[in-house]
C-alpha cells in the first residue's frame, strides 16, 4: 500500500536519496515522477512513496533506460521490467557501471556482489544482449588482465565459475523442441567452454535443439554422436589452434557428411578452409543469429 503521508521537504528528500534538489524538481515537472502535497505553510512536502519512486528511477537509469522510460517504470512501481520491456542493446553507461561492479566483486571474491550485478543486467536486458554486450567482453577483458598480470589466476577462475554457473542455469531443456539440432563440443585438450555454452543458449532461443558434449571431447566421439543424431550443425570451439590441428583428419571426415563450424581464438580461415568447415569470427549471439537465418542443412 502506498504511503502518501507528506513528511519531507525537498532538501530532506535529496539528502535521503542522494539526488540533488534541482534534479528532483526536473523529474517532478518533466516526468511527473513526484506527487508533493502542500504543508500548512505552503511548502511542497514529499512522502515515502515519492522517495521510493526516486530510488526506482535511479535504478532504472543505471540499467540504461532513457529518463522518460525510467520515470514511467518508477511511477508504475516496476522493480524488474517484464520481458517485453527488456532492452536488446545495453547502453554504454550501463555497461560501464556493470563492468565496474563486476570488477570490484571479482577483486574482492565477493560472489554476492557479482550475482547482484548480473541480476541487474538480466532484469533490464535480454539474455542475448547481456551475453553479447556484457558477459563475453568482460570475460575477454579479465583474460587480458590476467595475461598482463593485473588479475590473479584465482580471480580469473572465480569470475569464470560465477558466469559459467549463471549461463548453465539457462540450458535446462535446450535439447527439447522440434527445431534443427546443433551438436556442440570442444575438441580434445580444450577446457574453455563459455563461448560454446553462450552459442548454445543463443541458438536454443532461436528454436534450435542443443546436444552438448562439453569440454575435451575426442573428435572420434563427436563423429560418433553426429552419425547417431544427424545434426543440422556441428559447432566446435577452441582457444588454441593445436587442439584443432591434433584432429585435422577427423575434422575433414566430419565435413564430408555434416555442416561444421570452427570458433574461438584457435580457429582461423585457413584452418577451417583446409577442413572444409566454416570459420566463425563473430560473437556467439551474432553467430547464432546468422546460423539460424541461413538454415543451410548439409545432407548426410
Amino acid at each position: 500500500m502506498e504511503d502518501r503521508t507528506a513528511r519531507f521537504r525537498i532538501g530532506q528528500l535529496a539528502a535521503r536519496t542522494g539526488v540533488g534538489p534541482e534534479r528532483l524538481r526536473k523529474w517532478e515537472s518533466r516526468y511527473g515522477l513526484l506527487e508533493p502535497q502542500r504543508s500548512g505553510g505552503g511548502f511542497r512536502v514529499y512522502s515515502l512513496e515519492d522517495e521510493r519512486r526516486v530510488r526506482l528511477m535511479e535504478r532504472h537509469l543505471a540499467r540504461g533506460y532513457a529518463a522518460a522510460e525510467a520515470a514511467e517504470l518508477a511511477r508504475q512501481g516496476i522493480v524488474a521490467p517484464s520481458p517485453a520491456r527488456l532492452g536488446s542493446r545495453i547502453p554504454r553507461r550501463a555497461l560501464d557501471r556493470s563492468r565496474a561492479l563486476m570488477q570490484h566483486a571479482i577483486e574482492n571474491y565477493d560472489e554476492g556482489a557479482a550475482q547482484r550485478a548480473l541480476d541487474d543486467l538480466f532484469n533490464a536486458f535480454t539474455i542475448e544482449a547481456v551475453i553479447r554486450d556484457a558477459l563475453m567482453p568482460f570475460l575477454r577483458e579479465i583474460g587480458e588482465r590476467w595475461a598482463r598480470g593485473e588479475t590473479t589466476p584465482g580471480q580469473e577462475h572465480f569470475a569464470s565459475t560465477i558466469i559459467e554457473a549463471r549461463l548453465m542455469s539457462m540450458t535446462r531443456g535446450w535439447g527439447s523442441g522440434a527445431g534443427p539440432t546443433a551438436l556442440l563440443a570442444c575438441p580434445s585438450g580444450e577446457r574453455h567452454t563459455l563461448g560454446l555454452v553462450a552459442l548454445g543458449i543463443a541458438l536454443s532461443r532461436q528454436g534450435w535443439r542443443i546436444t552438448y558434449l562439453g569440454a575435451d571431447t575426442p573428435c572420434a566421439s563427436i563423429a560418433t554422436a553426429a552419425a547417431r543424431i544427424r545434426p543440422a550443425l556441428i559447432a566446435l570451439a577452441a582457444a588454441q589452434s593445436r587442439w584443432y590441428a591434433n584432429c585435422a583428419d577427423a575434422l575433414r571426415g566430419i565435413t564430408t557428411s555434416h555442416r561444421l563450424t570452427l570458433a574461438g581464438a584457435g580457429a582461423s580461415a585457413a584452418l577451417a578452409g583446409s577442413a572444409g568447415a566454416e570459420h566463425v569470427t563473430s560473437d556467439p549471439v551474432t553467430a547464432a543469429a546468422s546460423v539460424a537465418a541461413a538454415k543451410q542443412d548439409r545432407p548426410a
